[in-house]
């Protein structure tokens, strides 16, 4: 089953890319993590990826595809693979289709967690991560026991710089430019599926597992 899922950053993608990686046993391609590892490894491509993110911009596209295919190519990815975080925009969507019709493959669902941007700007705006272990937490919703600490590794807590105010409104701006007309694209195609991302993060799950099993 290879999966996508749509939704705005804070959406709560993350979350439920790991249930449904579990549930199903696929590989969960993270874009956004990706980004992190080649630009923490040094590459060329994850450099110029970084540039982009710290300043809340879209990476382009030619950097973001290459990456991805590359990344779908790996043999876990032979049973099946979500996609979170991309594709980001039409093109990067038709380049996928491409790429996948090659090797005999399609995108079964795509999932779109629906959430207000006023909803996300409260929750991106208190998310806070360990710069060790990477655990995220939030100042309101899951908050460390000890202010600015991780509680699994004692890490110190940091906010990224795409999670701060201003680049928050940057990013939104950007998804709803680009990565909204996504939702007619695949609708058209006939395997978008839409969930109400404001309830519990169960719920949330419990309708998504509905509709794509």
């Amino acid at each position: 089953m290879n999966l996508i899922l749509l939704g705005a950053p804070g959406a709560g993608k993350g979350t439920q890319a790991a249930y449904l990686s579990a549930e199903f046993g696929i590989a969960h391609i993270a874009s956004g993590d990706l980004f992190r590892k080649y630009a923490a490894q040094g590459t060329k491509l994850g450099l110029e990826a970084k540039s982009y993110m710290d300043k809340g911009q879209l990476v382009p596209n030619p950097i973001t595809i290459n990456m991805i295919l590359e990344r779908v190519a790996d043999k876990d990815c032979a049973a099946g693979f979500l996609l979170d975080g991309f594709p980001r925009n039409i093109e990067q969507a038709e380049a996928l289709d491409a790429a996948l019709k090659k090797t005999g493959k399609i995108i079964d669902r795509v999932v779109y967690i629906k959430v207000s941007n006023d909803e996300l700007l409260k929750r991106l705006s208190g998310r806070w991560i360990c710069r060790d272990c990477q655990t995220p937490y939030h100042e309101v919703n899951n908050p460390p026991k000890t202010k600015g600490k991780c509680d699994k590794c004692s890490g110190e807590l940091y906010q990224r710089d795409d999670d701060k105010p201003a680049t928050i409104q940057n990013r939104l701006v950007e998804f709803n430019k680009q990565t909204e007309p996504l939702i007619e694209y695949y609708t058209k195609k006939g395997n978008l599926v839409e969930v109400n991302g404001t309830q519990t993060p169960e719920k949330v799950w419990l309708d998504i597992k509905a509709m794509v099993s």
